[in-house]
C-alpha cells in the first residue's frame, strides 16, 4: 500500500481522486533535440515520493539524472548527454560522453584504464554505455496495492571472431518509495568462453556531497589504489569543499555483509537542511569487489561509489592478478542492486547503525596495492 504526502493510501481511494495515474506517479518518454544530445531517447520517471530520475535507451539504459524534492542526487558532466554515434573507444576518449548521472554502467568486455589484452585494444571503461538498447518497454501498472514502474530492455556487445555479451536490464520503482532497484543479466550468447568485466559507476554529487560530507561504509579494509590515494589515505570518507587542480584518489574496499549477504554504502550531508544522502545496497556475491573515486576537483566535484566483480586498473592487471571473471558460452550471471535516497536524520541514523552492526566494531586495515 502506498504512503502519499505523509499518508498511506489505498488503491480504491487514490483511483476516486485521480483521472490519469501519471497525476502522481509514471513514466514518461521523449526525445533530446538539441546538440550532441539530439536524438537520444529518453524515460523521465517520477514516483510521486519528490524521488525522480531519467533512464537512457540509447546510452545503455543508464541513469543520467535522478533527484529528490528538487535536490540533485548525482553530478552531471560538462558532456551533457552525448548522442551514441560521437563515442570514441580509442584510450580514455570514453570521457568525452560520460555524463555522470546516478548510473554509467562500466564494461561487459572490459573495464578501467585503457589496455592492451588478447590482441585488442581497449578503450577505458568499455562499450556498453554507448550501446543503444533494443527490446525496450514501459510499463506502469498495479501489482496489489502497489503501482510499479518496470523499464526493460536488452543491450548488446558483439563482434565478429569476439565476444557476443547480452545485457537484459530491469529498472523498478514503486509509487510513493524514493529508491529504485537495477536487475542485470548477462548472457554469454557467442561460442567461446570470454573475459566479463562489469562495474556500476555511481556518481553522487551537489549536494548530496559537500564540504562536510561523508561516506558510511562497512569496511573492513582500505587499499588505496596509488601513492597519491595512499597519501591522506585516513580521510578516504571525508570530503571537502572543490579545490582546484585536485588529483583523483581511488580506493578498494573490502565489505562486510549482514546476515542476508548484502553490504551497502551511502554519503551523507548533515549540513543539508535536516540531513540529505543517497545510498546503495547490493549481494555481495553479485558484487566481489567495490572502489571508491574520490574527485573533489572544481566542475568535477564527485564521489563515484562503484560495486563491481573487477578492479579498474585494466583487465591486463586482473588477469595477472587471477581476478578476472570469465562467462562460457550460454551461462548467465546477475547483477542486482538498490539505490534510493536518505532523508531526515532518522534515515541517516538507520542506515549508519545497519553499517555498524555489519562490521562489529572492527578497526579498518589498511593495505597497499600490491
Amino acid at each position: 500500500m502506498a504512503v502519499l504526502f505523509g499518508k498511506t493510501i489505498k488503491k480504491a481511494n487514490l483511483l476516486q481522486r485521480v483521472g490519469q495515474m501519471d497525476q502522481i506517479a509514471g513514466a514518461t518518454a521523449c526525445e533530446l533535440t538539441d546538440g550532441p544530445e539530439k536524438g537520444v531517447s529518453a524515460i523521465h520517471v517520477k514516483t510521486g515520493s519528490g524521488f525522480n530520475f531519467t533512464v537512457l535507451p540509447d546510452r545503455g539504459l543508464d541513469i543520467s539524472a535522478a533527484d529528490y524534492c528538487g535536490k540533485s542526487l548525482c553530478w552531471r558532466s560538462v558532456t551533457g548527454d552525448v548522442a551514441p554515434q560521437f563515442y570514441d573507444e580509442r584510450g580514455a576518449n570514453w570521457l568525452f560522453s560520460f555524463f555522470g548521472g546516478l548510473l554509467t554502467t562500466c564494461g561487459l568486455s572490459s573495464v578501467g584504464a585503457p589496455v592492451e589484452d588478447d590482441d585488442r585494444e581497449l578503450g577505458l571503461h568499455g562499450r556498453i554505455n554507448n550501446t543503444p538498447a533494443t527490446n525496450v518497454s514501459v510499463d506502469c501498472d498495479w501489482q496489489g496495492e502497489d503501482y510499479v514502474i518496470t523499464i526493460r530492455g536488452k543491450v548488446l556487445e558483439a563482434m565478429v571472431f569476439g565476444p557476443c555479451l547480452r545485457m537484459t536490464r530491469t529498472i523498478t520503482a514503486t509509487m510513493g518509495e524514493s529508491r529504485l532497484f537495477v536487475d542485470d543479466v548477462i548472457e554469454n550468447v557467442g561460442h567461446e568462453t570470454v573475459p566479463l568485466q562489469y562495474l556500476r559507476h555511481i556518481n553522487l554529487g551537489y549536494p548530496v556531497v559537500d564540504d562536510g560530507s561523508e561516506l558510511l561504509i562497512p569496511s573492513l579494509e582500505v587499499i588505496p589504489q596509488t601513492d597519491c590515494a595512499e597519501d591522506g589515505r585516513e580521510h578516504f570518507n571525508r570530503f571537502e569543499a572543490p579545490v582546484k587542480g585536485y588529483a583523483e584518489k581511488c580506493y578498494y574496499h573490502k565489505l562486510a555483509k549482514d546476515r542476508q549477504g548484502n553490504s551497502c554504502a551511502a554519503i551523507v550531508n548533515r549540513k543539508c537542511e535536516d540531513g540529505f544522502g543517497a545510498y546503495l545496497r547490493f549481494p555481495l556475491k553479485h558484487f566481489p569487489q567495490f572502489v571508491e573515486w574520490k574527485q573533489m576537483g572544481q566542475g568535477v566535484y564527485v564521489v563515484g561509489l562503484e560495486p563491481s566483480n573487477c578492479r579498474t586498473e585494466g583487465r591486463t592487471l586482473d588477469r595477472a592478478k587471477g581476478l578476472l571473471e570469465f562467462l562460457k558460452p550460454g551461462r548467465t550471471r546477475r547483477f542486482r542492486g538498490e539505490l534510493g535516497v536518505l532523508s531526515g536524520k532518522a534515515d541517516i541514523a538507520a542506515f549508519e547503525k545497519q553499517v555498524k552492526a555489519m562490521t562489529k566494531g572492527k578497526k579498518i586495515k589498511f593495505s597497499k596495492n600490491e
